[in-house]
């Protein structure tokens, strides 16, 4: 696979080195990605006030072999988003990460189906061990959070952050395992296919994803997300609070459907925790 590097960022690299004509064709394309991308050769250098000859010099002194090239990967660019190229007027501030969060929580507290809910829990009720699985960011931390929240409930489960390691677990698995699968997009491939082969070896797949998404179509049950993103790129996305709410969702209701064997496991782990560290009766269980 070719990796494509980021045509904005080479030109802002090399803009020291350009010359000085070279330099007004850089301006204007950095400052309308999009005209730029669909003009012509001639229109390019009337724009720019400069030859059609300088054109071709700049695309080959920013890395492209010709102008049909700069014009691709400045279209390429494009496909990111506005929002990943031009400063947003979002100055939301503290107050602004708290609202974003709040928001997506309710967005995603409308549509929790509890049907689906109350059916992943009859899944993971009858498992013999549950594979949470996640990959990147918020997914990895999230799939580990998945079996912290399970184990001191009486689960057998384990997380898994690796593609390749996936794919091995899910192909060696048990037909009375089950597979938790954590995407926020749906789309990423070393959660989707692990799933699709734990479902050819007769696994029941539940994924915590975007609905319609690859790994929805996959899985026996969806408990969808939603995702609610602005064009403030620089605060962290807020879709993993939906995604941390459905793992509590689904662990609180694992141990109310089992509260005889939840307690227990339970009040044990509070007397071993409270044994190590001392502290008052309130103390969150080992958080």
């Amino acid at each position: 696979m070719t990796i494509e590097v980021d045509i904005v960022s080479r030109i802002t690299e090399c803009f020291p080195q350009l010359r000085e004509a070279e330099k007004k064709v850089a301006r204007l394309v950095v400052d309308d990605l999009s005209g730029a991308a669909s003009a012509s050769i001639t229109e390019l250098a009337e724009e720019a006030g400069v030859s059609e000859a300088t054109i071709t010099r700049f695309a080959k002194a920013v890395g492209c072999k010709n102008v049909r090239d700069l014009k691709m990967k400045l279209a390429q660019s494009l496909a990111v988003g506005q929002r990943f190229i031009h400063e947003s007027p979002d100055e939301s501030g503290i107050q602004g990460v708290y609202e974003s969060i709040k928001n997506v929580i309710n967005i995603n507290r409308k549509i929790v189906n509890e049907a689906d809910v109350a059916k992943a829990v009859e899944i993971l009720l009858g498992a013999r061990q549950v594979l949470s699985v996640g990959m990147g960011g918020g997914s990895t931390i999230l799939s580990q959070e998945l079996q912290f929240r399970l184990f001191r409930i009486g689960f057998a489960v384990s997380a898994y952050n690796d593609g390749l390691l996936a794919r091995m677990v899910a192909s060696t698995a048990d037909s009375k395992d089950v597979m938790v699968a954590l995407s926020v997009t749906g789309y990423t491939a070393e959660v989707v296919e692990p799933a699709s082969i734990a479902k050819q070896y007769g696994l029941k797949v539940i994924a915590i994803t975007a609905p319609d998404s690859p790994l929805a179509k996959v899985s026996d049950v969806v408990l969808p997300l939603v995702t609610d993103e602005t064009d403030f790129i620089y605060k962290p996305s807020a879709s993993r609070y939906a995604m941390m709410a459905m793992i509590d969702v689904l662990s609180t209701e694992l141990a109310l459907s089992q509260k005889r064997r939840s307690r227990d496991r339970l009040r044990r782990l509070k007397l071993a925790l409270d044994s190590h560290r001392g502290g008052d009766d309130r103390q969150p269980l080992g958080d």
